[in-house]
């Protein structure tokens, strides 16, 4: 499981590199003006996305779920997990939205838009990882605080 592990990691840190990346180019996208540069953001932005991003993150979901059948993880820690995780495939088809839109012209974003789009994904790294590694026991942390 040790490998599962570990390629889980691997799989992981590279959707999140691709979460990172795609809306930075998205930001340099929206500023572009020449239309030899536009199609060079059209080129970068399908092949990190359907060449890393997505196969990533398939990869990331299937080997989560093989750790969760193996070691049968359990608590409120893992929902919270799982929420964000869902959370985060929404981010990644919406980033393949943008990509749609980008390669048809269609975009009506702005760079500021993209900028601020892309800190979220930095939010759910932060709150997955502490997750994953402190497992809090999150229903009695909630108990505690409406004490």
């Amino acid at each position: 499981m040790l490998w599962i592990k570990s390629f889980h990691i691997i799989f992981m840190v590279t959707w999140f590199a691709g979460l990172f990346y795609l809306p930075r180019l998205f930001v340099y996208h929206a500023m572009c003006d020449d239309q030899p540069g536009k199609e060079r953001f059209k080129v970068m932005e399908r092949k990190l996305f359907y060449g890393i991003m997505t196969p990533s993150a398939v990869l990331t979901i299937v080997l989560g779920v093989w750790l969760w059948l193996g070691y049968g993880f359990s608590g409120s820690w893992l929902y919270a997990k799982l929420a964000l995780v869902t959370v985060l495939i929404g981010y990644h088809y919406y980033c393949g939205k943008f990509v749609a839109a980008f390669k048809n012209d269609s975009n009506w974003h702005g760079h500021v838009f993209y900028r601020w789009f892309n800190e979220f994904p930095v939010l759910i790294l932060f709150a997955v990882v502490i997750l994953v590694v402190v497992k809090p026991d999150l229903i009695q942390l909630i108990s505690d605080y409406l004490k």
